[in-house]
């Protein structure tokens, strides 16, 4: 499957939540960015605070929540960028909460792209995890669900623009020597994003 992601100026103003530093060390000077630490919990609760500090002091108008990380591949022949269409919160017994009569909304549309990623608390590096996951998604991350989630929350925009940095196998232990490559990715995303119009 070829690379799904094309920056296009319709944002008035972005804002950029990633894990991590590293993985926007090239996003251009100027442009906002959050960093929420690894995991659901932590990316929900970053992205709900700015959120909650930008509508306060600017309401949230024209805002577009840009998530930019790295994800791990599900299956062959994923490489490159890829904005996902689809985000699931693949850890969640889903299930069992709808059993309970609640909808557990463990899957949000963000995109038109039919490509679908998987977020969870689980750092994937066990093939047969992996195998298990691309029954149901490309890619894999530890965020993207939990952004989108906060987003929803407040009404805006947001887009999971993610760089398949590993294979999601016992290669994804050498993240840190491999996310430079995918945050040089990212980082062009963005500054064509802004170049565009975007911000």
């Amino acid at each position: 499957m070829s690379p799904e992601v094309s920056p296009e100026p319709n944002a008035a103003h972005v804002l950029v939540v990633a894990a991590t530093a590293v993985e926007t060390a090239y996003v251009p000077s100027g442009v906002p960015v959050v960093l929420t630490g690894l995991g659901k919990t932590a990316a929900a609760v970053a992205t709900t605070r700015a959120l909650a500090g930008l509508e306060a002091r600017n309401g949230l108008a024209g805002l577009t929540v840009v998530n930019l990380g790295t994800a791990g591949a599900l299956r062959p022949g994923m490489s490159g960028l890829h904005e996902p269409g689809v985000v699931l919160n693949h850890d969640m017994n889903a299930d069992a909460v709808r059993a309970l009569g609640y909808d557990p909304q463990e899957r949000l549309q963000v995109g038109p792209s039919e490509v679908v990623l998987a977020s969870g608390d689980l750092f994937v590096a066990d093939p047969e995890v992996r195998d298990r996951l691309a029954a149901s998604a490309h890619l894999v991350d530890m965020e993207g669900y939990a952004v989108a989630w906060a987003a929803a929350q407040f009404g805006v925009e947001v887009r999971l623009v993610k760089h398949v940095s590993d294979q999601a196998d016992e290669q994804s232990v050498d993240w840190p020597t491999l996310v430079d490559a995918s945050a040089r990715e990212l980082g062009r995303w963005v500054e064509e994003l802004i170049g565009a119009g975007g911000g």
